[in-house]
Parts: structure tokens; sequence; C-alpha cells
């Protein structure tokens, strides 16, 4: 049984250290899509987060009581393309009814939730690391947190930068490639922060 400081430090881990967007560069798609506004930022964050935690409390009971008892670990990653397509499907259908204003401006990138590597991601490192039942939902939540950190920050990163005066063959993809590695980098200093809570 994991104690609460061991919950701390793989919820603060997956937020700020081994953040999911910035440091293991998974769901860049809708971190570069959908960013541009704050309102669109948040309500795919909040998306994603509930997919992760679903997914994760979906997955690893699956993993762990049907697919490694039967041997059938390597379908791990066909099941769980299925469960989150199923789970995202979900939540289209009811942000479509109870938030259609959310659904209309969220639009394609909705639906790539289905794709998004970090919620994949997210499933597939719990087993690699073994971590428990508890372990894997704060894990997952962290990340989903950490998506959110990452997508709100950039979004007021992105917010500069169209107020600002950019020589034209930086406007567009590349300076906000380049802004995108620039908050990558700033977020390596959190490391120390998570070793210093270890010890």
């Amino acid at each position: 049984m994991p104690t609460v400081t061991d919950l701390i430090v793989i919820l603060f881990s997956a937020i700020l250290v081994n953040n999911f967007v910035l440091n293991k560069f998974l769901g860049i798609c809708p971190f570069l899509g959908v960013s541009k506004k704050l309102d669109s930022a948040v309500g795919m964050s909040l998306a994603v987060i509930f997919v992760m935690l679903m997914a994760t409390a979906a997955t690893w009971p699956i993993y762990t009581y049907i697919l490694e008892p039967r041997k059938m670990a390597y379908m791990q990653t066909l099941v769980f393309i299925l469960i989150i397509a199923s789970l995202v499907q979900l939540v289209e259908m009811v942000l479509k009814k109870f938030v259609p204003a959310l659904h209309k401006s969220l639009g394609i990138y909705l639906p790539l939730i289905t794709t998004n590597c970090a919620v994949l991601g997210v499933t597939v490192l719990n087993i690699d690391e073994k971590y428990g039942f508890i372990e894997s939902m704060v894990n997952s939540l962290g990340a989903g947190l950490g998506f959110m950190l990452a997508m709100v920050l950039f979004c007021g990163v992105r917010s500069r930068i169209e107020n600002s005066d950019i020589p034209e063959c930086w406007k567009g993809i590349p300076i906000t490639l380049a802004a995108a590695s620039i908050v990558s980098v700033s977020f390596m200093g959190f490391g120390g922060v998570i070793e210093g809570m270890i010890k």
C-alpha cells in the first residue's frame, strides 16, 4: 500500500517534472492546436483529465485481471485504444448535448483525444511503472493536471506572441515551436524539487 508521501511525489512528478507535454512530448497536437484561447484550452484539458482518469480506471483492472493472467499482455495497446475511443465518444456525446458551445469550440480536436498519445501513454506507463490501482489513478490525475498546466501556460505565451512584433520568417508555426521549446526547458528546473521531497 503506497504512503501519502509516495502519492504526493507521484502526483507532483507527473505535473511538473515528468509533464507529458513538456517533458515526454506526448499530446503535442492538441497542445499546439487548442492553446490559442483560454476557454478552449481549459475545456480540452478537462476533457483530457476525465478521459485519462476513466481510461486508467478501466485499463488497469483489465490488464491486471484479464490480459496478464491469460498471457495476453501483447494485446494491451489494442485493448487500451478501444477503451479510450469508447470513452472519447462518451465525452463527445455529453459535451454535444450539455455544453454545445464548448463542443463547437473544440471542433476536430475533441475526437482527436482518441489518438492523443498522452492518454494512451499514461495508461501504458502506469503498467510499465508497475503502479497499483491507486498509484495509477494519482499518476493519471497528475498527468491530466500537468497537461492542463502546460495548456494554460502556453495559452498565455501565445497571447503575448500575437501582440508582439515578430519578423515575418518567424510568424506562425516557427515562433510557436520556439516558444514551446522555451516553456519546456523552463520545466526542467522542477527536477530538484521532487528530489528534495524524496529525501
